[in-house]
């Protein structure tokens, strides 16, 4: 850092320091000249991180916060044209975004390197602080109604797909009730849409002036950042803004900190709020609290950790008392929002609508009954040392863990950097550690049991969604009544004038001069790999860590692949294959998942109950969890993540939840009823359900993955659950049969994430599961994706499926069609290319889909072990527009009309390059990658390695040829398969229009795909009447991720 100090700069160093929890170290910088306020946090990796804050308060819903988000990006004092930002970020191995919250808006920079990031910096920075803020890009992006009378705008359609879902109402209605007129924590600030048919250009402008000055920006940078140069760059960068934006010395008024404080509630309040949904058997419960003051870290510690205790887990007490044993939910969930008197929010889903006013008093009841009693002590603790275990091991472990909590100091915390410093230890948990039972028994009844909250019902109307969709389809008829056909001719000029001003085309001279960084500064993590038992057969290694490996000697053949990485923590996961369930129980799998972590076991002849299981797993853990694949849905993983010293305890409790976990009807019974009841908010997200039907016409029924979508469940889980009532035996022998299925030594494939050297036992400790099996058998070959797909995959063309909902008022699609399915099929390198040059921000795609409003996103993807090839088309006013939008720019790419344009071309590279360093931020990610590759898909660990040099040769020629032979017939009605989602009020026009196109769409419900897989009713017995639109998603046990049935 000598060096810093012998350049002349007006940054000031605030404060560095260390955490004493993860390997970082924080430097903290401000400006002399502006107040721009600097954080960077040090740690190795190949991405460098950037989030540009500032703090945002407005008091109305006019959308000035978001709408101004987006239009930043459309052009500044030296750039003054569209898009040009994102062709650089493009070129320079990086990716540009941005979020409005309610408090605050960031903008972020992710970057492969140094090197890229540093070469971004002030352009982008240049668009947020001098944006051109024009008409022209406040009418296409903000709001306009188009030539056919339709409102549209990208802004306008993001909120138009979320102002009336239920989670929307529910919480705009509690802030209206918790926050009172004038104060900015009230209001939508993303704009409600009948106020962004108002908002114009000046309003955006003035908002601009008020909050967007450096005073008020705060930049945190994360990942592997070269001091001297950013300050260099920083330096310069603010040479040329000093005449153009308001001088240090100028009266500004800091948002929320010196804003009115917001009044305690004088009084309780509960109020109903309808949403519309045709299915009004479920509604929910949200209550809201404020809690202590966000810079007194001890109370938000406390505050924390109370709130794990009570519905952390399935043993917490309000989880395990209204979900598990009373069946009132189907989950009891938690989150908070920093505020200057931080916010709680609890959250009751699925409750039946009869029951909503009864669930919600039994909380509160629950609450007092806890405050008022003895408190699991012992408990307490555990989630206290979890709680710090979590924090170290998402600190080294997440690339951009601290940026949040930088964003929230600069929000709320003092100038002098005092509250930031807080984040140096975690002594605040020592302090917790020694509470008394009374302290925290006060704390409960203080914060949450006896504190005054607001309570809203969320209640289903199947009136009020017929009510919006009358008034919406009256609301445009009145429009274009009044308009008129020579007012919507004008207003259609008006908007291709728009984009002519706002497309018009970027001189090259512009972005070459930017020439594209070298690779050097990207620092991807090695890792080391090691192999044991019939691992090896996939080749002898010769490394310091097999030697490690090789010297724990035991006639072990049970497959364990073994990655070295410097980590402090250890990452156990069990791979299994499904392919020995049989067909017809293969819908099973999701209760076998939701029921994995919590059944009772039996110990030494004895059974353990459920929570004396999970107790003792949270004890022992950091995180565990049960759920496919995610490289691949057909497969099943179990993952423990531990300290090195709870090595073996995981690999006991990986081998007691396999063979020694008892199926209890009980638990059963409430894992089948906790399912069921989510099936009726899966239906509500149109995108979702849109990915449900694709899947089920795409994979066969032999597919797990299939077969746990929730269009099976919603009819096979009502099933078991009468079964479970009056055939539980069969349930259980079914649950068996699973078992003995999966439990298979040819099913399982282990990695171990770690410091190897750090293991006692790395190899002969896995004893433990291998003493359970039969290690004779042969393994079972890991089948490709392919092998499951359904002939309407296999020769895809001339299907199409229009599901009108009434849960939307937008629409959704996905094309499917078929491509190369290998790693290393010839057209692979330019299919790469092709798709990277199409998606890109700014890039084709983007200019005219999102660029026109004509939908919020859109892209291509390609799935290499299944060769689908897919088009999707995501929150839209008129997907058929889109669609039309999409095909002419891949046909005119083709035919040579719209030419390539090669800074793009080299921007298509770069971002491939980038979307590698995007899959292995950090240590363990690099050393799930290099497993994945090895393991999963069968392809060398440098792949990605071989495959750049490949794409780096690709030629325009064969970017034409991918995109007339994979490309185009994605968008072509004899080669893809269609699948639309839509707002009822858009069928008709949607069905017109993809028929004169060459589809031959047919209207279906969504109950119409769900599919039994011949667990037939009882007869007399009606179950499906209340299943008309459910939606896909995948269980998993103790909270791990799901996987995505349509992976690119």
């Amino acid at each position: 850092m000598a060096g810093i100090e012998k350049q002349k700069t007006h940054f000031k160093t605030v404060q560095k320091f260390k955490t004493d929890y993860a390997p970082v170290e924080i430097a903290q910088y401000e400006s002399e000249r502006t107040g721009m306020r600097v954080v960077v946090v040090d740690q190795k990796g190949p991405k460098v991180y950037g989030y540009f804050a500032l703090a945002t308060e407005i008091h109305d819903d006019s959308g000035s916060p978001h709408t101004l988000e987006h239009l930043c990006f459309m052009g500044s004092k030296s750039f003054r044209y569209k898009g040009v930002l994102d062709k650089l970020a493009n070129r320079a191995y990086s990716s540009t975004n941005a979020w409005t919250a309610t408090d605050h808006t960031a903008y972020t920079l992710d970057s492969a390197g140094w090197e890229g990031f540093a070469q971004i910096l002030a352009p982008y920075l240049e668009h947020v602080l001098l944006p051109t803020l024009t008409d022209s890009g406040c009418y296409t992006e903000v709001h306009h109604i188009d030539g056919t009378g339709h409102d549209a705008g990208v802004v306008y359609s993001e909120m138009q797909g979320v102002q009336n879902d239920q989670s929307e109402l529910m919480s705009l209605q509690a802030r209206r009730l918790m926050y009172p007129e004038g104060n900015g924590f009230r209001y939508e600030t993303g704009g409600m849409m009948e106020q962004l048919r108002v908002l114009t250009a000046d309003r955006i402008r003035e908002f601009h002036r008020e909050m967007y000055q450096p005073k008020n920006l705060c930049l945190v940078l994360i990942g592997e950042i070269d001091h001297q140069n950013m300050l260099e760059i920083l330096e310069k960068f603010e040479d040329g803004i000093l005449d153009e934006v308001p001088a240090i010395s100028a009266p500004f008024k800091r948002p929320w900190v010196e804003s009115d404080k917001t009044p305690a509630l004088k009084e309780t309040i509960v109020d109903t709020v309808h949403f519309p949904e045709d299915d009004e058997s479920s509604g929910e419960v949200m209550v809201g609290f404020f809690g202590p003051d966000v810079n007194d870290t001890l109370l938000i510690c406390a505050l924390e950790i109370l709130l794990t205790y009570l519905c952390g887990s399935s043993v917490s007490v309000l989880e395990n008392t209204l979900v598990e044993k009373e069946a009132l939910a189907s989950q009891v969930s938690y989150y908070t929002e920093t505020r200057p008197d931080v916010v709680v929010w609890l959250s009751l889903s699925s409750v039946a609508t009869e029951k909503l006013a009864d669930v919600e008093e039994r909380l509160f009841q629950l609450l007092r009954e806890t405050a008022s009693k003895s408190l699991d002590m012992a408990y307490m603790r555990d989630c206290i040392n979890r709680f710090r275990r979590q924090i170290k091991f998402y600190a080294e472990s997440s690339g951009d863990f601290f940026s949040e909590a930088v964003i929230e100091d600069h929000l709320y915390g003092s100038r002098d950097g005092s509250d930031l410093r807080k984040n140096e230890s975690l002594e605040e948990l020592d302090y917790l550690e020694v509470w008394t039972e009374e302290q925290w028994r006060k704390f409960l009844s203080k914060w949450l049991s006896d504190a005054h909250h607001v309570s809203i019902l969320g209640v289903p109307s199947k009136a009020l969604s017929q009510k919006l969709k009358s008034e919406e389809k009256a609301r445009v008829k009145a429009q274009r009544d009044r308009l008129g056909e020579e007012g919507l001719k004008e207003l259609e000029r008006k908007l291709e004038a728009a984009k002519a001003e706002n497309d018009k085309e970027i001189p090259r001279e512009i972005l070459e001069q930017f020439k594209i960084p070298g690779t050097d500064s990207i620092h991807f993590i090695p890792t080391t790999t090691a192999r044991s038992g019939l691992a090896k057969k996939m080749g002898d290694l010769h490394n310091d860590i097999q030697m490690v490996i090789d010297k724990d000697k035991l006639d072990l053949p049970l497959f364990i692949h073994f990655e070295h990485i410097p980590s402090n923590f250890v990452t156990l996961k069990l791979v299994i294959s499904t392919t020995f369930v049989a067909t017809q129980l293969q819908p099973l799998l999701s209760l076998y998942l939701m029921n994995f972590f919590t059944t009772p076991i039996s110990r030494n002849g004895k059974k353990i109950d459920f929570e004396q299981v999970v107790t003792e797993l949270e004890k022992d853990t950091i995180s565990y969890g049960l759920a496919p694949q995610g490289s691949n849905p057909e497969l099943l993983q179990i993952d423990f993540r531990i300290e090195p010293e709870k090595h073996e305890a995981a690999i006991t409790w990986l081998r007691t939840m396999l063979f020694d976990s008892v199926f209890d009807v009980t638990r059963l019974k409430a894992s089948v009823t906790k399912m069921l009841a989510e099936i009726p908010d899966a239906k509500r997200d149109g995108d979702n359900m849109a990915a449900a039907v694709n899947a089920m016409v795409h994979w066969s029924p032999e597919s797990s993955s299939k077969a746990r979508n929730t269009l099976v469940k919603a009819l096979y889980l009502k099933r078991i659950d009468r079964l479970l009532r009056d055939e539980p035996e069969t349930v259980i022998s079914q649950m068996e049969s699973i078992r003995k299925s999966l439990c298979r030594f040819e099913n399982f494939r282990v990695n171990v994430i770690a410091n190897i050297e750090m293991l006692a036992k790395p190899v002969s400790s896995w004893k433990l599961l291998a003493s359970s099996l039969d290690t004779t058998k042969p393994l079972n070959p890991l089948e490709s994706r392919k092998a499951y797909l359904s002939d309407a995959a296999r020769n895809p063309g001339n299907l199409a499926y229009i599901v009108p909902m009434p849960t939307i008022d937008s629409s959704f699609a996905y094309l499917t069609a078929k491509g190369p399915s290998s790693y290393d099929h010839p057209q692979l390198p330019a299919l790469m290319v092709a798709l990277s040059y199409l998606n890109a921000v700014e890039g084709p795609m983007w200019v005219a889909v999102r660029g026109t409003g004509l939908a919020y996103g859109s892209g291509f993807g390609h799935n290499k072990d299944t060769g689908l090839v897919k088009f999707s088309i995501y929150r839209s006013p008129d997907v058929f527009k889109a669609y039309e939008a999409a095909k002419k720019q891949v046909e005119g790419h083709i035919s040579g009309t719209m030419p390539f344009d090669p800074p793009a071309l080299d921007g298509a590279i770069s971002n491939i390059v980038r979307r590698f360093a995007d899959e292995q931020p950090t240590m363990g990610s690099a050393a799930a990658v290099s497993f994945t590759n090895q393991v999963i898909y069968g392809i060398s660990k440098d792949w990605n390695n071989a495959i750049l040099k490949q794409v780096r040769d690709v030629k325009v020629e064969q970017i034409k040829e991918v995109l007339q032979s994979v490309v185009l017939p994605v968008l072509q009605p004899e080669s893809a398969n269609l699948i639309v989602t839509c707002a009822t009020i858009m069928e008709e026009d949607l069905v017109k229009n993809f028929k004169a196109s060459g589809f031959r769409p047919e209207v279906r419900s969504l109950s119409s795909f769900q599919d039994d897989y011949g667990l037939k009713p009882k007869e007399g017995e009606d179950d499906a009447e209340d299943g008309e639109e459910e939606g896909e998603e995948d269980d998993g046990s103790e909270g791990s991720e799901a996987s995505d049935d349509e992976d690119d």
